[in-house]
């Protein structure tokens, strides 16, 4: 695995939202991640972790277009020893750190996402509007397990957006292009396409408008995201993957460091954390 990236992808990062990192992991490591994603994929009975408790409604709610865009499932890296290993890798929470400009980065959440054959497109929307911190540096590092080609559905961005700082969101349904009714300006900057072989990733920022087209193919795009959250992050008062056991326990303002749920990854003080 590459351990870090150039100045040309940290400029590239900060002045249009995101960046393709192609080489970030080697032939054998792709094997090694996808067998492990798609392995505890198929363990997983649930999209999280605790399939007892009660999440955000959002999850549980039947949605007819929203649920043809992708299959998923959260914070693979609580229930597969093998996924663990990868996620909390301090290599990659050091790229986020310097990418993001931050001291230190704890993971919000994993997300493995296929979109499956003939999957509908993803609407263009935010990250970080629908998260439980608000933060304009936290970022996504998304990993091709598979080629993602324009015909299967790579990600594809509207470029500079992030530099806007704004928060108002849509949600992610047929209307593909909802989120420029509320950012008019947006529609007329070009979207650029980042198709990545297996093995490569794009990473956006968490307010970087971005979508992605329909799997117009008959075979499965695979791909894991890890979400990162700059250290000191606060707790804004939503649900969103968190129990509802965890946010009775909660108050706005908390900061979010449990390490059980929001692991540090990276700290520019201490660069000896585990690997895992």
């Amino acid at each position: 695995m590459r351990e870090t990236v150039t100045e040309q992808e940290v400029n590239c990062y900060r002045r249009n939202g995101f960046a393709v990192l192609r080489d970030l992991l080697d032939a054998d490591e792709v094997l090694a991640w996808r067998q492990a994603v798609t392995s505890a994929f198929g363990d997983r009975t649930g999209i999280f972790p605790k399939a007892d408790a009660e999440y955000a409604p959002f999850f549980t709610e039947e949605h007819d277009y929203h649920d043809k865009v992708f299959s998923q499932t959260v914070n693979l890296w609580m229930t597969s020893p093998e996924v663990r290993e990868l996620v909390l890798d301090r290599r990659l929470g050091r790229i986020a750190a310097t990418l993001a400009g931050a001291d230190g980065m704890r993971i919000y959440l994993d997300q493995a996402l296929v979109k499956e054959p003939f999957a509908n497109p993803t609407a263009f929307h935010l990250d970080v509007p629908y998260w439980a911190f608000k933060a304009s540096n936290a970022l996504t590092i998304w990993f091709a397990l598979s080629d993602a080609t324009v015909e299967n559905g790579c990600l594809c961005y509207v470029p500079g957006t992030h530099l806007d700082e704004r928060y108002d969101n849509v949600a992610i349904d047929q209307d593909i292009g909802a989120l420029f009714k509320v950012y008019p300006d947006w529609k007329k900057i070009d979207p650029v396409f980042c198709p990545v072989p297996a093995g490569g990733a794009v990473v956006h920022n968490g307010l970087t408008a971005h979508g992605a087209g329909a799997n117009m193919t008959p075979h499965q795009r695979i791909a894991i995201a890890i979400a990162y959250m700059p250290d000191g992050a606060r707790f804004n008062g939503a649900q969103d993957v968190y129990t509802k056991e965890q946010v009775a326990r909660m108050a706005v303002g908390d900061l979010l460091d449990d390490e059980e749920q929001n692991p540090l990854v990276f700290s520019a003080s201490s660069d000896d954390l585990p690997v895992a």
